[in-house]
């Protein structure tokens, strides 16, 4: 296997991951919880002990996730009052986006500290496990990549 493909691989497995630990303090049905606080689990075979360790990482890491989850909901309301004032001000939604994306860049890296800490309760095991499925998920995303670009291209075609 290439470099590039396990370091592709190893960055999927974190995101993944990264999923059970938003899933545990922020979980519900529409936030994914259902999916990556049980069947994900349950998919690694994660003993008892596993699944109480990765809930307190995630557990020990919403003080800090929380108020950041806060500003960029804050950001999106402001954006959307900005949209329908009537009065569309470029430079002002400039600030507004610029605002969330650093705090959705600060939600990455927390997300990122959560899933490496969570990978390392894995197994070999289920850490190939892991990586097995994600190279899998990460094919289906390029399949859809490439009929969506597909798609994109013949509608763009004179008629």
């Amino acid at each position: 296997m290439k470099f590039r493909s396990k370091m592709s691989i190893a960055a999927l497995a974190i995101v993944l991951v990264t999923g059970i630990a938003i899933a545990q303090p922020y979980g519900g049905p529409h936030r994914g919880g259902d999916f990556w606080g049980g069947q994900m689990m349950d998919y690694l075979d994660l003993t008892d002990a596993q699944r109480t360790q990765i809930k307190q990482i995630f557990t020990n890491q919403k003080p800090a996730i929380k108020p950041l989850f806060a500003q960029e909901r804050e950001s999106r309301q402001q954006m959307m009052q900005l949209i329908q004032s009537g009065s569309f001000d470029q430079a002002k939604a400039q600030a507004i986006a610029t605002q969330e994306a650093q705090v959705h860049a600060q939600i990455e890296v927390q997300h990122a500290l959560m899933a490496s800490q969570a990978y390392q309760v894995l197994t070999a095991d289920q850490k190939a496990k892991l990586a097995q499925f994600m190279g899998k998920r990460q094919q289906r995303f390029e399949q859809h990549m490439q009929q969506h670009e597909q798609g994109a291209h013949s509608e763009q075609a004179p008629n």
